[in-house]
């Protein structure tokens, strides 16, 4: 399948924001503990997963074409994210309000990322058709 411009600029903003995520979070764990009222034991791994996410939506951002595979999986794991991310803010125990807002805020702009893929997505596959 051919890429759309629109996707490839959406993949690559969603590299740059798992990627920007990771930089800011990981030196920052220490800080962020108190005031988000979350664990090291899950701000270093979900900053840290980002890590390889991120270099995988930059590779398949960079491409004229790939499989529409490739892309569902980016869509499907945004989507995962995104319930994660509010199951965590409803039901972590400990959580501060600021844990609950920001885990929640990029948890729906992770979302709005998956919805702009997805509309890429089928743009691609109806610019093919």
């Amino acid at each position: 399948m051919q890429i759309s411009n629109f996707l490839r600029t959406v993949l690559k903003l969603d590299a740059a924001s798992c990627l920007g995520m990771a930089a800011l979070t990981l030196p920052a764990t220490g800080a962020l503990q108190p005031a988000l009222g979350i664990g090291a034991d899950l701000l270093q791994p979900a900053a840290a997963v980002l890590i390889p996410i991120g270099l995988y939506m930059l590779w398949l951002g960079t491409r004229r074409e790939a499989p529409a595979a490739l892309v569902w999986l980016v869509i499907l794991g945004n989507l995962g994210w995104a319930a994660a991310s509010i199951f965590v803010a409803a039901s972590l125990p400990g959580i501060s309000g600021l844990g609950q807002l920001a885990v929640t805020t990029q948890g729906l702009a992770v979302l709005v990322l998956a919805l702009a893929e997805w509309a890429g997505l089928r743009q691609s596959q109806t610019a093919v058709a």
